[in-house]
């Protein structure tokens, strides 16, 4: 077993489901450099996993890891990252699947920081690790079970401690839209759940009681105190209530800090429970603030709300508890709970489009009906272990349907389907929709090809609907296969930029934390010049200004953010402390904290531009492998053509608002020209090839990065150029610190 260091378990257990072999891997090595999470899991990815690779070969790999702060104490520090290739876009290239609930911390309490699956079993197993102990047990008693009944099972069988992470039908049948759900509802998408399907792996289970070995506790204690009384808003940072209230300088409407005087847990046990006026400076009431069911599901749903909860080592609790007895009814399950898309996937995605009648009222809220058709799509989902591509097979779903494609394509079929029904009011057709989406029998029901994605679906040699992709209805955002993540509606460019740089919707809320945290914009305009460089690195909402070198600085920062929340493993939706509640501070926040937690943890001394520049250092990794396994017009795999192959985006953004000029006040239309010009920026601000997008051999040799130089080099891929990280880099460190005056680490 390898040296225990702070923070860090020190260890990763490596299965091997082809040979029965189990060994465990020291991560010392990958520390300094590459942190953890995403870190760990994109190197192994790219050391191990050759380029070229399909997902559902043997040689393909699943990689769970998590960072040093993980499970220490430090908030929002539950996350966990899994790598694998992708399985629903273009050329199959590596992705990054974040998850929150308790599968993070229990890793990290068994001692190991993550777990590599390789090759393939010949029958159903699960992977159990109970702290040191890792074994491979024979699955075939879940195998065909939905997410629940397995995560029910298999906690009888091993202790009701332990964290269940588990496909389900979807998975099980290698749909590409699979996911991997724990702790009930809690997904790493990306197709994850099919690439464990085609392994043969039906859950991992994790079972861990040692403690995380910190440096500093009492510094971390004293921090964490400081962040929750200061600094923290509330789900997504939001700084500012929802509604007018007596202790608030602002509100605006559309923030998610929702908690007021006669709003209610409704349905709490024991009763009802107010979640009234929490107010900043007041941590024993910080749950309180966000209250996300009737955020997202509307007023109805409050009487059905049990309580807030979140994943491990929240303050925040932004994931809604709510039972419902006709959803109990129609799926058999009563409770259900989530905090993002699954939360909403009707009234936010489908209605748009179908228009139900009944599931609003006439001013326009959302109705009982539209509680029922949203609780009763979320409980199936979840249990299928059905991914949505953040909203996408909503909309696709809505889309062919309302403009006819399913009834020309499923034939006789379609009836069977009851979207007759639907409209009438009646929600229960989606189960069987969205079962034979899980079932991936596209021979005998077509409508699975829904759950393959529009890069499949669309295409001429299935429904021949590639207008989709130009469509904004679709919310396409790149033509290999992704939606938008908080894309050009959020400041413009910069949101453009960043949906470009994954293999997969980007995730980050980075900017959309800041744009929606409810502070006046003349407020945010002096806090981006304070942090950004500039006043000009943020617009107001769709009254956007030409591409500057300000908010290709902001592009950059929120990437390198969130790269590095995700391998610290913290949570971006509420990570980095941009802003804050308190009018005392000048609602500022502290973009120190990383490093400070970081250090109190670990005991290593770095400052925020330190996990700056690793933050980059991981991003940079991928966009090699993407390099390296990327084909090129012609087929032929390794190209570094990344703006004109892969940093493309899609046409809507540039064609919506036909009437309408691009940076007219009340459209967030895009100019080519400009977000050409945005590019060169943004790739000028990595130290990339200005004209292609790609690493150059400066970049990475001044990230460390040798060995990906020249595996690059050989393949014909290698450009020169750039400056060096110092030479272009902003420098972030201590950059609010006259608003910090009461951090316990500046004070220690």
């Amino acid at each position: 077993m390898a040296e225990t260091t702070y923070g860090w378990a020190g260890q990763i257990a490596r299965v091997n489901l082809s040979t029965g072999d189990i060994t465990e891997v020291d991560d010392t090595d990958m520390q300094k450099d590459y942190i953890g999470g995403m870190g760990f899991a994109n190197k192994i990815m790219y050391d191990e996993v050759p380029a070229g690779t399909d997902w559902m070969d043997e040689e393909n790999k699943a990689v769970l890891a998590v960072g040093p702060l993980t499970g220490s104490g430090v908030p929002l520090g539950g996350r966990s990252t899994w790598a694998t290739l992708s399985t629903y876009t273009k050329d199959h290239l590596v992705v990054d699947c974040h998850c929150g609930g308790q599968l993070g911390a229990k890793l990290k309490f068994s001692g190991h920081d993550g777990l590599i699956i390789e090759g393939k079993a010949d029958s159903p197993v699960y992977i159990l690790i109970d702290d040191d102990k890792v074994s491979i047990e024979d699955a075939s008693a879940v195998w065909g079970k939905g997410t629940r009944e397995t995560t029910e099972a298999l906690c009888k069988k091993h202790g009701l401690d332990c964290c269940v992470a588990a496909i389900g039908p979807a998975g099980e049948n290698l749909l590409p839209y699979a996911c991997v759900i724990n702790t009930r509802s809690h997904s790493a998408g990306a197709g994850l759940g099919a690439v464990l399907g085609s392994k043969k792996v039906k859950a991992v289970v994790v079972r861990g009681t040692k403690p995380v070995n910190v440096k500093n506790p009492q510094m971390v204690a004293d921090l964490s105190d400081y962040m929750i009384a200061q600094v923290l808003g509330s789900n997504n940072n939001h700084v500012v209530p929802s509604t007018q209230q007596s202790w608030a300088e602002y509100y605006d409407k559309g923030s998610r800090w929702t908690s007021k005087k006669g709003l209610y847990w409704a349905a709490a046990e024991g009763g009802p429970i107010e979640t009234g006026e929490p107010k900043p400076f007041e941590p024993n009431t910080m749950g309180y603030r966000c209250m996300k069911s009737t955020k997202d599901l509307g007023p109805e749903a409050e009487k059905y709300t049990v309580k807030m909860a979140g994943c491990h080592g929240c303050p925040v609790r932004c994931y809604a508890q709510v039972k419902h007895p006709v959803v109990l009814e129609k799926t058999g399950y009563e409770s259900m709970g989530n905090t993002c898309v699954p939360n909403f996937p009707f009234s936010a995605y489908m209605q748009g489009m179908m228009k139900v009648p009944g599931t609003t009222d006439e001013s326009g809220k959302l109705t009982e009906q539209s509680v029922v058709y949203n609780l009763l799509i979320q409980a199936t989902v979840d249990d299928l272990g059905l991914w949505c591509n953040y909203a996408q097979l909503y909309r696709d779903i809505a889309h062919t349907y309302v403009d006819g494609i399913l009834e020309r394509e499923l034939g006789d079929q379609f009836p069977e389907y009851g979207f007759d029904k639907i409209m009438a009011g009646d929600a229960t057709p989606f189960i069987k929709i969205l079962s034979d989406i899980a079932s991936n029998d596209t021979d005998n029901k077509p409508i699975a090809w829904l759950g393959h994605g529009p890069f499949v679906w669309c295409d001429k040699d299935h429904w021949n609907d590639m207008e989709w992709f130009d469509d904004k209805r679709s919310c396409l955002i790149n033509y290999r296969g992704w939606p938008v993540h908080h894309a050009i509606e959020c400041f413009s460019q910069v949101g453009g930029l960043y949906n470009m740089w994954f293999n997969r919707d980007d995730m980050i809320h980075s900017a959309v934390n800041f744009q929606g945290c409810g502070l006046p914009i003349e407020l945010k305009k002096d806090m981006a010049k304070e942090v950004w460089g500039s006043a000009d690195a943020v617009d107001p909402d769709k009254n956007y200004t030409p591409m500057n070198e300000a908010k290709a600085e902001f592009a950059w920062w929120c990437l390198v953010t969130d790269v590095l929340h995700d391998s610290l493993t913290l949570c971006n939706w509420v990570w980095p402390m941009t802003m804050a509640p308190a009018k005392e501070r000048s609602y500022r926040g502290d973009l120190d904290l990383e490093a400070q937690f970081y250090t109190a943890v670990t005991g290593i001394e770095v400052t925020i531009d330190d996990l700056y520049k690793a933050g980059e250092r991981i991003m940079t990794l991928q966009r090699c492998n993407t390099v390296r396994g990327m084909t090129d017009k012609d087929g032929k795999k390794g190209c570094n053509d990344m703006r004109g192959v892969h940093d493309v985006i899609t046409e809507w953004p540039f064609s919506k608002d036909p009437d309408i000029a691009p940076f007219t006040p009340g459209t967030d239309k895009m100019e080519h020209k400009d977000f050409k010009k945005a590019l060169t920026m943004l790739y000028k601000r990595f130290g990339y090839d200005e004209k292609l997008g790609c690493p150059t051999k400066e970049c990475l040799e001044d990230l460390g990065l040798t060995d990906q130089a020249k595996d690059l080099e050989k393949l014909g891929l290698l450009t020169e150029g750039g400056a060096k990280y110092e030479d272009r880099t902003r420098k972030y460190d201590h950059i609010l610190e006259k608003y910090c005056g009461d951090n316990p680490a500046l004070n220690a």
